[in-house]
């Protein structure tokens, strides 16, 4: 998948979780809204793999949904950078955090599958 469909999918699923979650908010332009999934999607290319190594024994203890947690901590991070940007994307805490990136993660793999889809449909 090209970069710019991935930012695209990341600036989405924020989106879509500033609306539901009580606790994150955005207040921003739609750019700044593209800078915040860069960075997001920046933090999950570096600091997640480390993350998962790092933790790796407690995800295997917890069969994976450990991973649930790395996701908040991400969004937590990009919360914390985003603020110092003014970029106006703004994390409560560790719970808005956690379901944020629940929704996050549920509308990316949605977005992401409509998108394959999609691709096998125009290559045929």
């Amino acid at each position: 998948m090209s970069f710019l469909v991935r930012l695209l999918i990341n600036a989405a699923a924020l989106w879509v979780a500033t609306q539901f979650v009580s606790g994150l908010a955005y207040t921003g332009s739609w750019p700044s809204l593209f800078l915040v999934a860069l960075v997001f999607g920046l933090l999950n290319a570096s600091v997640r793999p480390l993350l998962k190594l790092l933790t790796f024994p407690i995800l295997i203890l917890t069969l994976g949904l450990f991973t649930f947690v790395i996701n908040a901590v991400m969004l937590l991070i990009t919360g914390w950078i985003s603020e110092r940007l003014n970029l106006g994307f703004h994390v409560a805490g560790f719970w808005p955090a956690f379901w944020g990136g629940l929704v996050i993660s549920i509308v990316s793999l949605f977005m992401s599958l409509v998108v394959k889809s999609h691709r096998r449909n125009e290559e045929e």
